[in-house]
């Protein structure tokens, strides 16, 4: 089994291809397409390439892309066969130390996120229970809290960018306080944070900055515990090094941020330009819920996700895949399978009454745990209602031709979002 380097190799040697992908036309992992319609690359790659698609990563770096619902199901369930062991990766020796993907990728340490087989369900035995902590109320509260900030920071100016203004921040201030940090320093965590999903050129000094974050948090709570996730963690009677706790704090920080920004984003964005959803910025709450719920189906914040990695040759959708291999899990294309969409009455996920078959949160063993979920699906529902009550007549600011993605085939989400309404008081203002 090859394990990644130490140090880059210098020089650093062309990647070679998977031998299934030779004389075949891989399909690169970049471009305005993923930006403007992805679904319509998915389509173009089913017609090509049926459920499992070659492609290329950011340097020339091959993988396969499950786009196909049995198929993701499949390899998301055996984990024997599709370990999440990226030690097994058999383009190591060729991926240099800057490469801008590493932080996303990862390498094998000792993280609930980056370990398999029984290492990881180690880890999983102590975050389960240091997220389950989390009082839903508590954090209803403080999302209600922090939304009031934001949107106090805003309303008497009649315009706003949703994204940078509260779409972004909100889950990020949330998620500070639940695992214990103050609130001064949830701004530069989110600057942190979307430098690193962004995977460029600053991804790597911004998971270094991440790491001395959590570093600072853990000596903080060993020194003051307190009613929050870091110190449930190092309450567990297991035993763990510091280097875990902090891997598995960025772990359960990073997973939560940028993708709850996206699924607020995402659905404000869709009772935006949707009429279907239109009475809801007239204050219903019952199409909140199926907006959040359209969005996972249809526009989920995670697209793409690495990954899991081939334990010996077998065969996947027709595809001869290579021990070494790596696979990427397409969420969202699996979400829009034609073999599972004829199962489901009507034509959008609006159709389907709550249906929750998506993979938006994956599946199998590396699922999202659900006290995560339920974290975000808090944040994002109650940040939603808290902005449609304070400014109930919100209007897009700009043609909807103009929005911009966000520039990532991994991640779904706007860049910005302008919006209009009529200036409101400060919930200070006792006028």
């Amino acid at each position: 089994m090859t394990r990644p380097p130490s140090a880059a190799p210098s020089p650093v040697p062309p990647p070679s291809p998977c031998p299934a992908h030779t004389g075949r036309a891989a399909v690169p992992l970049s471009g305005p397409s993923f930006q403007t319609e992805p679904q319509a690359v998915y389509r173009a790659m089913r017609r090509d390439h049926g459920p499992v698609v070659p492609v290329e990563l950011l340097g020339g770096f091959p993988a396969w892309l499950v786009i196909g619902y049995r198929e993701l199901h499949h390899v998301t369930s055996d984990g024997e066969l599709f370990p999440r062991d990226v030690g097994l990766w058999n383009q190591w020796e060729h991926i240099p130390e800057d490469w801008p993907l590493l932080p996303m990728v990862g390498r094998p340490m000792p993280s609930i996120y980056f370990s398999a087989g029984a290492e990881h369900r180690r880890h999983v035995r102590m975050v389960g229970p240091a997220l389950e902590g989390a009082d839903p109320f508590q954090i209803r509260s403080h999302c209600e809290q922090l939304a009031d900030r934001l949107i106090d920071a805003v309303c008497s100016r009649g315009t706003a960018d949703l994204v940078a203004d509260f779409c972004e921040p909100l889950p990020v201030l949330v998620l500070a306080r639940l695992v214990g940090f103050p609130d001064d320093e949830g701004a530069d965590i989110a600057q942190v944070l979307k430098d690193l999903a962004d995977g460029g050129p600053g991804a790597q000094e911004a998971h270094l900055r991440f790491g001395e974050h959590m570093q600072r948090l853990v000596a903080a709570k060993r020194a003051e515990p307190g009613d929050d996730v870091t110190s449930r963690m190092l309450a567990f009677p297991e035993a763990f090094t510091d280097e875990e706790y902090v891997l598995d704090l960025m772990a359960v920080t990073a997973a939560g941020h940028l993708t709850t920004a996206d699924w607020i984003s995402n659905s404000l964005r869709l009772m935006l330009t949707e009429s279907e959803f239109a009475d809801s910025m007239a204050g219903g709450r019952r199409s909140v819920a199926e907006a959040m719920n359209e969005v996972l189906w249809e526009d989920a914040p995670t697209q793409i996700l690495a990954g899991r990695w081939a334990s010996r040759d077998t065969q996947l959708g027709g595809q001869r895949i290579k021990a070494g291999d790596m696979l990427l899990l397409g969420l969202g294309a699996a979400n829009t399978d034609p073999l599972i969409r004829q199962n489901l009455s009507g034509g959008s996920a609006s159709a389907q009454g709550g249906n929750g078959a998506h993979l938006a949160f994956s599946h199998g063993e590396y699922r999202c745990p659900f006290p995560a979920q339920e974290i975000a699906e808090i944040i994002a529902r109650t940040g939603i209602e808290v902005l449609l009550d304070r400014l109930p007549d919100l209007e897009l600011g700009v043609a909807v031709e103009d929005l911009v993605r966000r520039p990532s085939a991994f991640l779904r989400g706007s860049t910005s979002l302008p919006v209009r309404f009529t200036p409101v008081r400060t919930t200070g203002d006792p006028s």
